[in-house]
């Protein structure tokens, strides 16, 4: 059997092959392993497979695809069907441990307006209780959940230009995720800082900042992360138990309050009667505290659990927006801000919990470590940077 002749050579022929087998087609050959890392299967339903990059984004030596185009882990967006899962809403063991710590404060909430309503209603002290009791409901309930957006947490409804931005990443990632979307209302914070929050049963919210300056990307995978607190339970459970321990916070601002105003009275000409009053009070005190040490020690070790317990919810909803393909633009973030914070050598430390800021009732997520000591770490609401990053390693390797 003659060769065919080369085409590149006029007057030679090509050595004959082997035959290719009818139903082998050729393969493109594999990408380099510095380009991208295999992207990590998509979610049951998605038409989308979605890059990853390393912790910083590009690898060593790639220049980027180009002005006007995006890396693979850029691409966000959602094609094809949306499937929804059959249960939108679940509880993970870090919100029933919430649940569960909350409830000494809960009880000292309940015997505290049961007294009153008792005082004030002695025939029907237990209506009082029972509407505290069904309260609760109040904070699912969307005028509420907006109230409590507009004035304890300082949101505010997204312009136009904001929402154009906002609503189709938040598409993307409930889409991705199976989610409805329609569910929940993005709300916006001014702030100059990179946060983001999942607050009541239905609101998210970023900063001004996280939307100027964060790519969609990067953004995406914020808003997933947020998206992990609430459909795994942590935003409402945080919500229910701060929301039930308010009398108690309220007697205990009252005692310090009298407190302070017994040792003032010290200085003045009733020293001395000011002196055996909070005597004997610290005494009671006391007493009352080592009669029932079981619920004094739990009220003093609650804190640390229910710290610990909510830097466990942030590992989860990382581990959340990871699953959803979001594991490099998420990691991109946290190199982000531990960046800014070593830059600046400040330390930003929300009043929360959570990705730690608890403001009002929610679960904020400033994204930030804390510089602080045994204490303050002990204390801390979220995970250093370096521990959220460890989590984030299986998705972030190349397989």
């Amino acid at each position: 059997m003659t060769a065919p002749p080369d085409p590149a050579h006029p007057g030679r022929t090509s050595p004959p092959g082997p035959p290719a087998h009818p139903a082998v087609v050729a393969s493109p050959s594999p990408p380099c392993p510095n380009e991208t890392i295999p992207p990590p299967p998509p979610y049951p339903g998605s038409t989308t497979r979605y890059g990853a990059a390393r912790h910083g984004g590009r690898p060593k030596g790639h220049s980027g695809p180009g002005p006007g185009k995006r890396e693979p882990h850029e691409d966000v967006g959602h094609r094809g069907r949306v499937h929804l899962a059959k249960r939108q809403r679940s509880i993970d063991g870090a919100a029933m441990a919430q649940l569960l710590l909350q409830l000494p404060s809960f009880l000292a909430s309940l015997v505290i307006v049961a007294a009153l309503s008792q005082l004030l209603l002695p025939d029907m002290g237990w209506l009082g209780a029972l509407l505290w009791l069904a309260s609760g409901a109040m904070a699912f309930h969307r005028p509420t959940e907006r109230a409590l957006a507009r004035h304890l947490l300082n949101l505010r409804h997204p312009t136009p230009r904001e929402l154009s931005r906002l609503e189709p990443l938040w598409r993307a990632v409930t889409a991705r995720t199976g989610v409805e979307g329609l569910a929940y209302e993005l709300w916006i914070e001014d702030s100059d800082h990179l946060n983001a929050l999942a607050a009541a049963g239905h609101i998210v919210g970023v900063t001004r900042f996280s939307l100027e300056r964060l790519s969609d990307g990067q953004l995406a995978a914020v808003l997933a992360h947020e998206l992990g607190h609430h459909v795994r339970g942590h935003a409402w459970s945080s919500l229910l138990g701060q929301w039930y321990a308010v009398p108690g916070r309220l007697a205990w601002a009252v005692v310090r309050r009298l407190t302070r105003f017994v040792a003032a009275i010290g200085h003045g000409r009733m020293g001395f009667w000011a002196a055996v009053l909070l005597l004997v009070a610290g005494t009671a005190v006391l007493l009352v505290a080592l009669e029932y040490w079981f619920v004094t020690l739990t009220l003093v070790a609650a804190p640390y659990l229910l710290a610990a317990v909510t830097r466990r919810a942030e590992v989860r909803a990382d581990h959340h927006a990871a699953a959803a393909g979001f594991g490099p633009m998420l990691a991109e973030v946290l190199h982000m801000m531990q960046a800014a914070d070593r830059d600046s050598g400040s330390v930003t430390a929300s009043a929360l919990s959570g990705c730690g800021h608890t403001a009002a009732m929610g679960t904020r997520t400033p994204f930030r470590g804390r510089g602080q000591g045994l204490l303050g770490r002990l204390l801390s609401s979220h995970p250093d940077y370096h521990t959220r990053l460890h989590h984030l390693a299986p998705y972030l390797k190349q397989r």
